[in-house]
């Protein structure tokens, strides 16, 4: 029951949150989707599903921040609103609209009786934050003009993205990403 299982157990439980959401999710759904073996899982996740919830958002953070960091690398603030983005569009076009974000499901069903789920989204949309902000800020933008502009950043897309599930159509996200870059653009050239 080595590393890899664990591995595909959370991806897929990521994967999983991410068009059923966190309570429409079980052990079982995740045990098949990965083709892990049945015991592994409470080998590997001692905690239960809170456990491989939390690990799961945390992957899922830590997989979309490596992209904005690279795009972060290019000097483009635009391009990180793009890495952003793009990726967001993929999923929803390839999923038809049944796919969102598993950091934000994870968070709209977080419960009291596990606050570490709440503190585990926090920490994925704060790394974001921070990645385009720097971004930002390395293109010229003041740094709490920056950390504002990346905190709409992240709410816009977030946003959208629901939208677009509603709506079965990528326009709403579309729309958010045309004027986050003019607001990015506006902001790098008024270094303000």
């Amino acid at each position: 029951m080595g590393t890899d299982s664990r591995e595909r157990m959370v991806r897929s439980a990521a994967y999983l949150f991410r068009e059923r959401g966190y309570s429409g999710t079980g052990f079982r759904d995740v045990i098949a989707h990965s083709g892990a073996p049945r015991g592994s899982i409470y080998h590997h996740f001692p905690g239960g599903k809170v456990q491989l919830a939390e690990e799961a958002v945390r992957y899922a953070g830590d997989f979309l921040n490596a992209g904005i960091a690279a795009a972060n690398e290019g000097g483009d603030a635009a391009a990180s609103v793009d890495a952003f983005v793009g990726w967001w569009r993929r999923v929803l076009v390839k999923s038809e609209f049944r796919a969102g974000c598993p950091v934000t499901a994870v968070t709209v069903e977080s419960h009291d009786d596990a606050p570490q789920l709440a503190r585990a989204a926090a920490a994925a949309f704060d790394r974001w934050e921070d990645t385009l902000a720097t971004g930002l800020g390395n293109a010229g933008v003041p740094d709490e003009r920056a950390a504002r502009l990346a905190r709409l950043i992240v709410a816009a897309v977030e946003g959208a993205t629901i939208l677009c599930r509603a709506h079965r159509d990528v326009k709403p996200l579309d729309d958010v990403v045309a004027e986050l870059k003019e607001m990015t653009r506006l902001a790098v050239e008024s270094g303000s």
